[in-house]
């Protein structure tokens, strides 16, 4: 079974290619499921702040909803469709998330942190940020809000995990102490963390999580699933090589995929 259940497409405005061109990839490549996981749009900053290409407007989340649905229907015989949403954890903005996402019928939704406050520390057009606090603060800020992420339970997929290395930035402290304390948090929530194989592709070179941080998750029987995390169409196939292989290494048998918010463990065989 070959899954892909993060992937963005053209209405996020920094990702290329429509939905119908992801699926038709996904389809020659052998994918048995495809997530659709575009941004969710940003809800915590006033118009004026926002960098160009951040999200899809407030007005486009209905329409990408029914478009995947369509989509869903049209390839039903030829691949497993899901609709998902890369959701942002915004800390202080739990309820207008949820408002903004529950009349939606999404199979699964993924909790992500790019935001602490108003700063994307993801962002390569944000770097001032790091010059601005240090590594070892920026990193237990983090952390924290995965925790409460995982505590809002309004999600159902943990994304990167440990996207916060993504430039390379090390603390000067052991942070396995806060590493250990936020998958216990993740487990008590009954919430799934994804292996993001775009991590192979960035300045740190590494999967998110690091290979060290999911023996973790694997000891502790905490599900997994697996996503691209795709920009471009071309890229679905990117790492999951590497993905099936940290999957074999581990001794991983079963991967989370997702129904109407429902959590299915499936057999892989990679």
């Amino acid at each position: 079974m070959l899954i892909d259940y993060h992937t963005h497409h053209e209405r996020c405005g920094h990702a290329e290619g429509t939905m119908r061109e992801y699926i038709e990839k996904a389809i020659e490549i052998g994918l048995h499921q495809l997530g659709l996981s575009d941004h969710m749009p940003v809800i915590h900053m006033a118009r004026e702040k926002l960098l160009p290409g951040l999200g899809m407007e407030i007005h486009e989340l209905e329409e990408y909803v029914q478009e995947a649905i369509d989509f869903k229907k049209e390839y039903k015989n030829d691949i497993d469709i899901k609709v998902g949403l890369e959701a942002d954890y915004i800390r202080g903005y739990e309820e207008k998330i949820e408002e903004l996402l529950s009349p939606y019928p999404f199979d699964y939704l993924i909790g992500s942190v790019h935001f602490l406050g108003e700063w994307d520390f993801s962002d390569s057009r944000q770097m001032d940020g790091w010059r601005n606090k240090s590594v070892d603060d920026i990193y237990l800020d983090y952390y924290t809000a995965i925790r409460e992420a995982a505590e809002s339970k309004l999600y159902d997929i943990v994304g990167h995990f440990d996207v916060i290395k993504k430039y390379g930035h090390v603390p000067k402290n052991n942070i396995e102490p806060i590493i250990n304390q936020t998958l216990q948090v993740i487990k008590a929530n009954d919430m799934a963390v994804e292996i993001n194989t775009s991590g192979l592709f960035k300045v740190v070179k590494e999967v998110f999580p690091a290979p060290s941080i999911i023996k973790k998750i694997v000891e502790q029987n905490i599900p997994l699933t697996l996503g691209s995390d795709s920009h471009k169409p071309e890229q679905l196939q990117r790492g999951l090589e590497e993905g099936k292989k940290i999957i074999k290494e581990l001794g991983i048998k079963d991967l989370a995929t997702f129904n109407q918010r429902r959590r299915i463990m499936i057999s892989v065989n990679p």
